[in-house]
């Protein structure tokens, strides 16, 4: 983990002590701290400089999207609130620094039938050599279980063998993004092929003692760089690997594994609406089985009807900006 060098890295690391010490992820807020430690030393600043106008420096120096930039200004301002607690300063210079305007974030979604075309050809890069099928196999089986069950990329890899409870048609997942742990259901097109996995698993490897559900090597979990591999050589099959697209205030997002996750929320609100039932009334239940910590964050599913609309979209903005150029 790399170190703090500037005149505050004493500060910052007292500072991420006191967060872990709370239960706070030791991750969340260091890679902020290091933008800006960096930025201290760059500066070869010192307490002298910190003063409002030295933010508003950093805040047009920092060649990022404003998203960004006002994440590494909150977690500054949330930090100097520290210092003024323990008496190192005596008032918060960043309390009057106001945050960029953001751009709007459209995700981007996958129809069902193109999870389907997604799945076939992850399918299709499959080894056949006995040395590597297990191995593909399980990281099949991540973009499945993220495209059949919702979940965020760490989950599926971080999955033991008795999370899997196949009586009960479940799995439990344990101190997730926000410290939650949760029991889901999974469909039975997700249980299948589960069943399936192990199978073969017991079969080419009847000793094995890996306690993961989906397998590594030598006795480890999947790494996560290895299904985004696998993700972007399917995507590129389908014809569906696109950059992201940025016009105006507007941000179209490429596709990324995390995409299956929005596309889940969205395919599942949309086939509730034409069953004739309320996409309102089913989000409480939805935003308890994607593990959100708050209610808010699944409302933002409703904002994208579906992934032709989406698509739609993008297309006719590109087309409109393309025709005033």
């Amino acid at each position: 983990m790399k170190n703090f060098e500037s005149f505050l890295a004493p500060h910052f690391q007292e500072y991420c002590l006191y967060r872990e010490a709370l239960g706070y992820n030791k991750r969340s807020h260091r890679g902020y701290l290091l933008s800006f430690d960096r930025y201290l030393k760059k500066k070869k600043a010192d307490w002298s400089c910190l003063q409002p106008a030295f933010f508003l420096a950093l805040r047009a120096d920092l060649h990022m999207e404003s998203r960004s930039v006002n994440r590494i200004l909150s977690t500054v301002r949330v930090f100097f609130q520290f210092l003024v607690r323990r008496g190192y300063v005596t008032e918060n210079p960043l309390q009057d620094i106001p945050s960029l305007r953001e751009n709007i974030i459209i995700p981007f979604l996958f129809s069902p039938e193109q999870i389907e075309q997604l799945l076939c050809a992850a399918c299709s890069h499959l080894r056949r050599e006995e040395k590597n099928f297990l191995l593909d196999l399980a990281l099949y089986m991540t973009i499945l279980l993220m495209a059949r069950c919702g979940l965020r990329i760490s989950e599926p890899l971080r999955l033991l063998r008795h999370h899997y409870r196949r009586d009960e048609g479940t799995i439990h997942i344990e101190k997730t993004k926000f410290k939650k742990d949760r029991l889901i259901p999974i469909p039975q097109s997700a249980i299948t092929a589960i069943e399936n996995y192990l199978c073969v698993r017991r079969t080419l490897s009847p000793h094995d003692q890996n306690p993961y559900l989906l397998a590594g090597r030598q006795q480890r979990p999947l790494r996560g760089e290895q299904v985004r591999s696998l993700f972007r050589q399917a995507l590129k099959e389908i014809g569906l690997d696109q950059p992201r697209r940025v016009m105006g205030h507007v941000n179209f997002s490429h596709p990324t594994p995390h995409s299956l996750r929005h596309s889940f929320a969205v395919n599942t609100l949309l086939a509730i609406k034409e069953r004739g039932e309320s996409a309102h009334h089913a989000l409480p239940i939805l935003a308890a089985y994607m593990g959100h910590s708050e209610y808010k964050h699944t409302t933002k599913y409703l904002k994208v009807i579906d992934a032709a609309t989406r698509q739609g979209l993008a297309d006719f903005v590109s087309a409109h900006r393309k025709s005033r150029t």
